[in-house]
């Protein structure tokens, strides 16, 4: 697959923001960072950074796609420093196009597990997020289903119409990308059409297809593992709850948000103190409590009980290889599936 190949889903508008003061000594530092994750996440962590070392940041905000599109157009001459993203394809992109420095061994080590890192040490995860499929216990009982082993067994008849989905989600688009990376464009094609065929239920993101869980409006749905825990969060008593795909299956995909630096960048130590900083304890407390995400660092644990990350059987793949996204996306659109 082409590594450099990532256009936008949707382009929208690229936003600047500056996180520090109004305005700027000559001599103070400032760095700038171009962000795929969303402002009102990042933004604050930023911030508390500017505040904690006095460097000034700038920021760009878009969606990873674009944003990693925008780095990839200005080239040699692109002003940023830091790439933060959403998504690992993203970052393997600008890896792929060599673009990006390699990092320290004492960055890299602060991540617990080598699957969150790039295998050149071109880009570092800040935090993960598990494809699982969320499940309304009663109406499963209620309808004799067990759960599946596998993503790829809810092309059965026995799913049919029962089975929620978000085809022009990021989320489930990385998650295609990796069923073609590790089964192949044959199965992955036949995957979507078989799911099509079998009316699977569309829904425009993640958050209704668990609010229709929880409605009882259909048993399962495939989403981000952190979704129901911004349910769990108003009503502890709800009664769904998370179906991890064992055996390495591509239904339990983990993928991160991380950082890299730029090759280009002339600030590179200050751009190093804030993917350390990202990396720090209390930034990656920041992230468990603010999105329900997995930290990825040993000495912080989630802010919700979930199965450690060691313990999911997550299917062993380079997320470096998760870069043809807009590829992807033709197939889905090929599919049928946003028809």
């Amino acid at each position: 697959m082409s590594a450099t190949r990532i256009t936008l889903f949707s382009l929208g508008v690229l936003l600047v923001a500056l996180a520090g003061a109004p305005a700027l000594a000559d001599d103070e530092p400032v760095l700038t960072v171009y962000s795929g994750r969303n402002e009102s996440l990042i933004g604050p962590i930023l911030a508390q950074f500017s505040e904690d070392t006095g460097i000034a940041v700038e920021i760009l905000y878009g969606g990873t796609s674009a944003v990693a599109n925008q780095i990839l157009t200005e080239g040699e001459n692109s002003p940023a420093d830091v790439f933060i993203a959403q998504d690992g394809g993203a970052l393997g992109a600008l890896a792929a196009a060599d673009m990006l420095q390699a990092l320290p061994e004492a960055t890299l080590s602060r991540v617990l597990d080598a699957a969150f890192v790039s295998p050149a040490g071109l880009w570092v995860g800040l935090s993960g997020r598990a494809r699982v499929l969320v499940y309304n216990p009663e109406l499963l009982d209620e309808m004799g289903l067990e759960l599946p082993g596998s993503i790829l067994d809810l092309t059965a008849d026995k799913w049919r119409g029962l089975v929620g989905w978000a085809p022009t989600n990021a989320s489930f688009v990385a998650n295609v990308t990796a069923m073609r990376v590790l089964l192949g464009d044959c199965d992955a094609e036949d995957w979507l059409a078989a799911m099509i065929a079998n009316d699977a239920q569309a829904y425009p993101k993640n958050t209704p297809i668990v609010q229709a869980v929880i409605n009882g409006e259909i048993p399962v749905g495939l989403v981000n593992h952190y979704y129901l825990y911004r349910f769990l969060a108003e009503d502890p008593e709800i009664t769904a709850t998370l179906h991890f795909f064992p055996g390495g299956d591509v239904g339990s995909l983990i993928n991160i948000a991380g950082a890299a630096i730029l090759q280009s960048s002339d600030r590179q130590d200050l751009a190093l103190q804030l993917v350390d900083y990202l990396l720090s304890d209390s930034a990656q407390a920041y992230f468990a409590a603010k999105t329900y995400e997995y930290p990825l660092v040993t000495s912080v644990d989630p802010s919700v009980d979930l199965p450690a990350l060691a313990d999911i059987e997550a299917p062993e793949i380079d997320l470096s290889d998760l870069d043809d996204l807009q590829g992807t996306l033709e197939m889905i659109e090929n599919s049928g599936a946003l028809d």
